[in-house]
């Protein structure tokens, strides 16, 4: 069976969620994770990738992302992009190569505590500061304007009296873990159904 679906996962951070991701297709008969692209530092992420048969590319020119990642895709027949902790804007070129291909992971329920500087801890300590009684993940489609594309899933978890922003970043990390991989199998399987 030949039909598998070839991602790429573009990140900014140090590579949690894509190494799970990459665990979680490892075996897949359905998607093969083709390469990693960092716009961030990763010290054992270079390794990893290697080990499990995963390209890794590194770049910090900001002039070049866009012409970098375009020819990326091209190369190695890139069907869906996968941004786990990528911070930077996805050009319009890509976003029109592949539309409605291309899925976020944002640490919050949007609408609520998304766009431009939103992500992070950013996030975590807005939603404190708006007592908030509950937070998750949103993982939804990207489109031109920052956290506005089509959501498709949300996970959420309860805000504790006396909640930090670091105890808050654990639980959103523990949901991005348990819920991410799945999501975007469920996703990719849905696409006829994606309008």
């Amino acid at each position: 069976m030949n039909s598998k679906k070839n991602i790429a996962i573009f990140i900014s951070g140090k590579g949690s969620n894509a190494k799970n991701i990459i665990d979680y297709f490892h075996d897949s008969t359905k998607v093969s994770v083709k390469f990693v692209f960092t716009t961030g530092e990763n010290f054992d992420l270079p390794e990893y990738c290697q080990e499990r048969g995963v390209l890794f590319f590194a770049s910090k020119d900001t002039e070049s992302f866009t012409q970098q990642q375009i020819i990326l895709c091209s190369t190695h027949q890139i069907e869906w992009i996968v941004l786990a902790g990528y911070l930077k804007k996805i050009p319009v070129e890509l976003i029109s190569r592949l539309k409605h291909k291309i899925i976020n992971v944002h640490p919050s329920l949007l609408p609520k505590f998304g766009g431009k500087g939103m992500y992070g801890k950013n996030v975590h300590a807005a939603v404190l500061a708006e007592k908030e009684k509950k937070s998750g993940i949103t993982i939804h489609l990207v489109n031109e304007v920052f956290d506005q594309g089509k959501i498709m899933n949300q996970y959420e978890c309860d805000i504790d009296l006396g909640e930090t922003i670091a105890s808050l970043e654990e639980k959103i990390h523990a949901l991005e873990q348990r819920h991410f991989p799945n999501a975007i199998l469920n996703i990719i399987e849905q696409l006829p159904l994606i309008e």
